[in-house]
């Protein structure tokens, strides 16, 4: 039977390929043997229901080797038919070209941009360790699953591994292990030309337990090191897999030619022939393999009863837990979760978005357990670190502020992997290196996370640091990115609404862009109340009668605006001014509503802001009395305030660049 069902992997595999021609036979091929051994005897999973919270964890992190997880889920019985497999890489298929969170049954996070997978794995490693000390009573291991990886020679090259490894080893998460396709190949030929680095050694500096298996398809010694490696108590484990991509394809097996193209109608033939495998029809399922998808969804089912009979007698002696649990697992909120959000009263001092925001998430903190993150090494200056609670350590697993040391991409990863598996996380550095993040971040809004960005040091109003720390194209950049909530506050009573949307959100990321310098709490009595920041824009001041002209701006540029506004209305002239702190979210709303807070008739427009001008059109226009003001060049080092008035941020320039455009 085991033999059977690997090389049904391998077959199905090879004739997906074939049938979408394109897609990556040779890693399905090699790795057959290690998915048969990882599903039939290690990983606790119920193929009914793949999302029961208990579950191992299995991260295809080589996502290109996708067919090899289809296959896998397939012959394990996941809510995957054949006719789903012949789709492969087609047109809304249940088996897209590389996996992705929500479209296939099992699959855990979309992966292919290499070492992603990997660094997610890292994070529902913490996330399990975490649940594990917040919910485990005696008797009652509500929390004790496995997070496995497969990942590739690509995924130990990129960076981000390098990151999420290091931080794994220091925290020493015994419950990760990852299985490393070592079959020294990749697209451009052998890894020789750029990769001979000893991975034993480096993962042993990491602090992981290392195993090596130096023959792929040795059940026994895979068994064995997979064994090892579960009973590892201190570390995390890496399985040095020796594989031999396109096993069994005679003149392409150990080519590069094998790695990311079909074989070929008649190397397919050749290769079934060295398997034994008797069907001359293309994805045949032998009656034996539908007998085995039984027995594993059995297994499953009954894995699953005996959890569920455990949790239910922990629900009764632990109530209060049992219900906090199960409002994790379903994305909601405790009731009165924000009633402790401050509001920042006027007049008071100015006050720095990422101060506010501190008073601000440590309310948030007090009510929601779950609710947890941290910064690359500048949580004193992101200002994020959670009173009252302890930081999360290899000896210390309930701690709820995390130390990710200056490793942004992982970081991003890692929030990701917490979010998948439950937790409320947030992730915080300067704004400028959210370049370090996007890719993660990028996957985060494909995969529709509610992962929490909080960026601080938002302009040039950094000042001294210059311009290699001055964001400019950043937020162009991420409100381009698909769902994701770009939050750039004008005050702090602006940002404590908004993070009630934020912690409302299941189906996307957000990313708070605050500032470093003091900016003014704006005057509510004077001005429209801050619970229009709810709708992502809203008419913060206005004149009565229809506008002469709309002042548009986000962030510590609003109050700019509204003293341009205040000198505009002395000279008899009608004003708005629009806070728009979220495009996305005013974006959603009705047409109606947006004409309200930008009538069409009024083509006299100016946005303010400080960063690139590049998508402001979409709401000036482009008409001849419309502008975007921003900065579409890098910036200076020296005080904020030198910096601001150098690039004509201030209230004169402003009135005088209104007048212009009103023919004053």
């Amino acid at each position: 039977m085991e033999s059977l069902v690997i090389n049904c992997i391998r077959t199905l595999a090879m004739d997906a390929v074939e049938k979408a021609k394109s897609g990556h036979p040779g890693t399905p091929m090699a790795l057959a043997p290690a998915a048969f051994m990882l599903f039939d005897k290690f990983l606790r999973h119920n193929p009914e229901n793949p999302n029961w919270s208990n579950r191992d964890r299995f991260v295809l992190s080589a996502g290109h080797a996708s067919m090899l997880l289809y296959a896998a889920l397939y012959v394990n019985g996941y809510n995957i038919s054949i006719d789903d497999i012949k789709k492969f890489r087609s047109l809304h298929s249940r088996c897209p070209g590389h996996p992705e969170l929500g479209i296939t049954a099992g699959v855990e996070t979309t992966t292919g941009p290499l070492g992603q997978g990997v660094s997610n794995s890292v994070g529902m490693a913490i996330a399990g360790k975490w649940l594990s000390a917040h919910f485990n009573r005696p008797g009652y291991d509500i929390i004790d699953h496995k997070v496995y990886s497969i990942c590739s020679d690509g995924d130990l090259m990129e960076g981000i591994s390098s990151e999420a490894a290091s931080i794994a080893g220091h925290l020493g998460l015994e419950n990760l292990i990852w299985i490393y396709d070592s079959n020294s190949i990749t697209i451009e030929g052998n890894t020789s030309l750029a990769y001979s680095e000893d991975t034993e050694m480096r993962f042993g500096s990491y602090n992981w337990h290392v195993e090596k298996v130096t023959d792929a398809n040795d059940l026994e010694e895979i068994e064995k090191a997979l064994a090892h490696a579960r009973s590892e108590t201190e570390r995390p484990s890496i399985v040095i897999l020796k594989s031999q991509i396109a096993y069994g394809s005679p003149n392409k097996q150990n080519t590069c030619e094998a790695h990311g193209a079909p074989l070929g109608e008649e190397e397919v033939r050749l290769a079934k022939e060295f398997y034994e495998w008797k069907a001359s029809e293309d994805f045949h399922i032998p009656d034996e393999i539908l007998s085995y998808m039984e027995g594993a969804a059995t297994k499953g089912k009954e894995a699953e009863a005996l959890w569920k009979e455990n949790f239910k007698k922990y629900s009764n002696e632990y109530p209060e837990l049992a219900h906090e649990f199960e409002m994790l697992e379903k994305r909601k909120l405790p009731e009165g979760w924000d009633s402790d959000i401050p509001s920042f009263p006027y007049p008071s001092d100015s006050v720095a978005t990422r101060s506010a925001n501190s008073s601000i998430i440590n309310a948030i903190g007090k009510k929601v357990p779950w609710f947890m993150g941290g910064a690359a090494d500048v949580g004193s200056s992101t200002k994020t670190y959670l009173k009252g609670t302890t930081s999360f350590s290899a000896e210390d697993r309930g701690g709820r502020n995390f130390h990710f040391g200056v490793r942004e991409h992982s970081m991003a990863a890692i929030a990701g992997g917490m979010c998948l598996s439950g937790l409320r996380a947030y992730a915080s550095t300067y704004f400028v290196f959210a370049d370090y993040m996007k890719p993660s971040i990028r996957l985060a809004a494909l995969m529709k996370l509610p992962v929490i960005y909080i960026f601080t040091h938002d302009s040039i109003g950094v000042g001294e640091d210059g311009p290699t720390h001055q964001p400019i194209e950043h937020l162009a950049a991420l409100r381009v990115t698909p769902n994701i909530d770009v939050i750039r506050p004008c005050d702090a009573n602006e940002l404590a609404v908004l993070w009630k949307h934020v912690m409302g959100l299941s189906d996307r990321p957000a990313a708070l862009v605050l500032t470093r310098q003091n900016v003014p709490v704006i005057d509510r009595d004077h001005y429209a109340t801050a619970e229009g920041a709810l709708a992502g824009g809203y008419v913060i001041a206005d004149s009565d009668g229809t506008p002469d002209i709309i002042l548009i701006s986000t962030g510590s540029e609003v109050h700019i605006c509204l003293e341009a506004y205040e000198k505009l209305r002395e000279m008899e002239i009608n004003p708005r001014v629009v806070s728009l702190p979220c495009w996305s979210l005013f974006e959603a709303q009705s047409q109606e509503y947006k004409d309200s807070v930008l009538p069409p008739s009024v083509g006299v427009r100016l946005s303010v802001e400080a960063g690139a001008t590049f998508g402001w059109e979409k709401f000036t226009g482009s008409g001849a009395n419309a502008k975007a003001y921003g900065i579409d060049c890098f910036g200076e080092s020296a005080p904020y305030s030198d910096v601001m008035n150098n690039f004509g941020f201030n209230a004169d320039t402003i009135l005088k660049e209104c007048l212009e455009l009103l023919g004053s």
